[in-house]
């Protein structure tokens, strides 16, 4: 392994923690609507369970109302039953085939836990770029024991994980500020 393939190799796994992050955000629910919301909802599909999105259209009717369309009749009230119990707080309501999702308002009390959540997860997503800088540093201490890498070219790789880093870190306060200004907007 080469200095470029530990800092390649690192860069890519620090882009997949903001990915991770990235979907963690759109899971916490603002006051509006988005489809996204319900991705992580199972629904019993004939003894398997499978995300809403794979029985469903999920779509926007306004700003604050999700329909969710099944594909099959008898669908309708397996999937209200799902959004019901999961943990979204979401009470859809049907229309014949049609199932309509309000978003209800936010308390102000829930917005300051929201943005705890996030905040929580963006330390998570912290602590794990920061294990990756860790492993990358010690597979650049490995190259020089072993005599592959000379002391500067170490140091300077270090240097540049390190900036890695710091962009990283950067880009999930940049994420954990935005969301929490979504969240607490009125």
């Amino acid at each position: 392994m080469t200095i470029a393939d530990i800092k390649k190799a690192a860069e890519s796994k620090m882009g997949k923690s903001i990915e991770a992050f990235k979907s963690e955000l759109q899971k916490v629910r603002t006051g509006r609507a988005h489809p996204g919301l319900l991705d992580q909802v199972q629904v019993d599909y004939y003894g398997l369970m499978v995300p809403i999105s794979q029985v469903a259209n999920v779509t926007l009717l306004d700003a604050r109302t999700i329909s969710v369309q099944p594909w099959e009749k008898g669908l309708g009230a397996k999937i209200e039953k799902a959004i019901r119990e999961s943990d979204l707080g979401l009470n859809p309501a049907a229309q014949g085939d049609l199932l309509r999702v309000p978003m209800p308002a936010l308390t102000e009390e829930r917005r300051k836990d929201l943005t705890k959540v996030v905040r929580h997860a963006g330390e998570d997503t912290k602590v794990a770029v920061r294990n990756l800088r860790r492993d990358a540093n010690e597979h650049l201490k490995k190259l020089l024991k072993d005599k592959l890498a000379t002391e500067d070219e170490e140091r300077r790789a270090q240097d540049e994980v390190q900036k890695l880093t710091d962009r990283v870190i950067a880009e999930i306060d940049r994420l954990i500020h935005a969301k929490e200004a979504e969240i607490l907007a009125v």
